[in-house]
């Protein structure tokens, strides 16, 4: 049985929800956070995954890129997310929590303060919830369904969508997950097949799937769509420069 990593956020629910009735138990699904998954797959726990980005340009040697498919923006993403109680260039010098679920948005964070606004800032990650985490620190980095919720709860905090951010200051899509596999997996053309299937049919019917989502509990149906639409899930050349820039940046910045 192939081992596939599954996030349990609703930018990822239309792609699993076709891919999970594909399956006829030929998938095992294991859950977890992204910076979870990582390790899951890192370690071979999991044999594939819609991994972090950063985790596959740490180790292109250990994974096998499934062309095609990538969880992106080109704008604004939504759900990658600085709450921040003081302008974002007010910011130097202090700490900024992160979201311990993150991994790719952090790196990210790091290269919008420090390349682009030429800002340096401590930062630290909390598992703490966004208002017990804005009582002591101006900023918290949240990310996925969180980062979503929250920006419903306070609407009148300042908050930056780091995609938009690196569109405006690049041009470029920001890759924030790639679908990778360990290079000692056996032959997956068939799963290969079946997540290409599930994404044409999960584009297609989104309204359809809104109303299965467990999001919509608190999310509009009109707002969940338009969240969708707003993600890539494609791995095309523009993306693949992107990738290749965040890299760049990553390595200038001894990240890499």
């Amino acid at each position: 049985m192939l081992k596939i990593g599954r996030i349990p956020y609703t930018n990822l629910f239309p792609i699993y929800y076709y891919l999970e009735q594909r399956s006829q138990g030929r998938y095992g699904f294991i859950d977890g956070v992204p910076s979870v998954v990582n390790k899951l797959l890192r370690e071979g726990r999991a044999d594939v995954s819609p991994s972090s980005s950063i985790e596959y340009l740490r180790s292109p040697e250990k994974y096998i890129l499934i062309e095609g498919h990538s969880i992106s923006s080109e704008g604004p993403v939504g759900s990658i997310i600085l709450f921040s109680k003081a302008p974002i260039e007010q910011l130097a010098g202090r700490t900024i929590l992160y979201s311990y679920h993150s991994e790719t948005s952090v790196a990210l964070l790091h290269v919008i303060m420090r390349k682009f606004l030429d800002l340096r800032c401590n930062m630290v990650s909390s598992s703490a919830p966004l208002q017990e985490g804005l009582q002591t620190h101006q900023a918290y980095l949240m990310i996925g369904d969180n980062a979503l919720r929250e920006s419903l709860r306070w609407p009148d905090l300042r908050k930056y969508d780091l995609g938009e951010i690196w569109y405006r200051e690049t041009g470029l899509p920001f890759v924030y997950a790639l679908w990778i596999r360990r290079r000692e997996t056996g032959d997956i053309k068939h799963f290969i097949k079946d997540l290409d299937d599930s994404r044409s049919k999960a584009l297609e019917n989104l309204s359809g799937l809104a109303g299965h989502c467990p999001a919509g509990q608190w999310l509009s149906e009109e707002n969940l769509i338009s969240y969708w639409r707003g993600i890539s899930y494609n791995l095309c050349e523009r993306h693949m420069e992107g990738l290749a820039l965040f890299r760049k940046h990553l390595v200038d910045l001894e990240i890499l």
